[in-house]
């Protein structure tokens, strides 16, 4: 049986309340209703997005994922911008998106890793750690802010978490399958 998954990072309630203030002032670009706007208790910090991929792996996705980041420690992570963000032909997102710098792209690189390690085919090259706000068809009338609402958040990488996705009537139900603690800071 195949799932589609992905390895993400959680927010915390203060910034998943931002976030949807922050997509609500957004909706006025969204003038021919094209946007799903995404709703604020699914948001998430996309990491790594898998696709489709067989419910076996799952273990095997968990064991290399908790060697890799056994000595990973937790970080901050600065979500500074808005911006459209075409991710297929078919697919458009209105994100938020983190400042990447060296420990976030390590994390990626990582879980893009243990995709690998776990014989999980990982095909997106222009991928971006997100946040999606909206998603829209790959060709929209959307229109893009001169210039985006400012954002300026600082949210806990603690933890890295395999989701399961699967389409509802009101957009997409995650499932946690497992979650990966960081080191402490402290």
């Amino acid at each position: 049986m195949n799932i589609r998954a992905f390895f993400a990072l959680t927010l915390p309630d203060s910034v998943v309340r931002w976030l949807a203030d922050h997509a609500d002032t957004l909706c006025e670009y969204d003038r021919k209703t094209e946007v799903n706007w995404v709703d604020s208790d699914r948001y998430h910090l996309t990491l790594c997005f898998l696709g489709e991929i067989d419910l076996n792996k799952v273990d095997e996705l968990e064991h290399c994922a908790r060697e890799r980041l056994a000595d990973f420690s937790s970080f901050q992570v600065h979500i500074n911008a808005a911006e459209y963000y075409r991710v297929s032909k078919k697919l458009a997102l209105i994100a938020a998106l983190p400042d990447v710098h060296e420990e976030l792209q390590s994390l990626h690189d990582i879980m893009v890793s243990v995709a690998s390690d776990a014989g999980v085919n990982y095909t997106e090259e222009d991928f971006k750690p997100h946040v999606t706000l909206g998603r829209l068809p790959g060709k929209n009338k959307f229109k893009k802010p001169e210039s985006w609402p400012a954002i300026d958040l600082f949210s806990l990488a603690d933890s890295v978490v395999l989701f399961q996705s699967k389409p509802g009537e009101d957009g997409s139900i995650y499932t946690p399958l497992f979650e990966i603690p960081l080191k402490d800071l402290s």
